[in-house]
């Protein structure tokens, strides 16, 4: 019904909101605090990975996941809505690698130890989770060749394993702000005293927290699900009135 589609846009504008608050947090930090973006394997290469990672894996991926919450998903094909998920999943994860690449490459060129704390034993597993649930949406739900009974024995697993990404996502951001604050010293006060940088730092996690919590919220909702096929609801005959 109208009600619905309304408190949908608004919840959208909301993420919109944050989520490019995030993202733009995110550079701000690294360019006034951290000197910046490079590709040369020093701390300047370093710097990509919160921006990709923060990108990708939890703004672009929050926005993928609710592509069959919009209303004009609720009635018609569903392919183009599929390709859609699959798409901007895919630009999620290309990021995401990207992200790693640069962290990887600045371990290397520095002589750094890879994959020795939490943050990246939680990143790498949202990662590898990623990976393994987009290549399971795009064989069974995408393709044409697995039945309807294997796609409604899958549809709620993907959809949880979906949201513990999302969740894992996010506690990787947060425990990599907090390991960088950590370190703070030199030219900024340490993280106790909360200095500038470590309250603008907190500020970004927040954001991220607030960002992921309302994709969690609006993909729950069950007022702005896609119908299932035979399943009529009082939103369907207003959509198709306005074709």
């Amino acid at each position: 019904n109208v009600m619905a589609m309304g408190q949908f846009y608004l919840f959208s504008l909301v993420l919109g909101t944050l989520g490019s608050l995030c993202t733009l947090f995110t550079v701000y930090w690294v360019q006034h605090w951290h000197d910046g973006f490079g590709w040369d394997g020093t701390k300047l290469m370093f710097n990509w990975h919160p921006v990709l990672m923060v990108t990708g894996m939890v703004v672009l991926y929050g926005a993928a996941s609710l592509v069959y919450r919009l209303p004009q998903s609720w009635v018609g094909s569903k392919l183009p809505w599929k390709l859609l998920h699959a798409v901007l999943h895919l630009a999620a994860f290309v990021l995401a690698v990207l992200g790693l690449v640069a962290v990887f490459n600045f371990h290397y060129h520095n002589r750094l130890s890879n994959l020795y704390s939490l943050h990246s034993w939680v990143g790498i597993t949202a990662v590898t989770l990623f990976a393994c649930q987009w290549l399971l949406g795009f064989t069974v739900f995408l393709l044409p060749w697995a039945s309807l009974s294997l796609r409604s024995l899958l549809k709620p697993i993907h959809v949880f394993f979906g949201a513990v990404i999302l969740s894992l996502s996010m506690a990787s951001v947060l425990s990599g702000i907090n390991e960088k604050l950590f370190n703070l010293k030199n030219a900024t006060a340490p993280y106790s005293s909360l200095p500038p940088e470590a309250c603008f730092a907190n500020i970004t996690g927040m954001l991220v927290v607030a960002f992921v919590g309302i994709v969690l919220y609006v993909l729950l909702v069950s007022s702005w699900k896609r119908p299932e096929p035979g399943i009529l609801t009082d939103r369907q005959p207003l959509l198709h009135e306005r074709k």
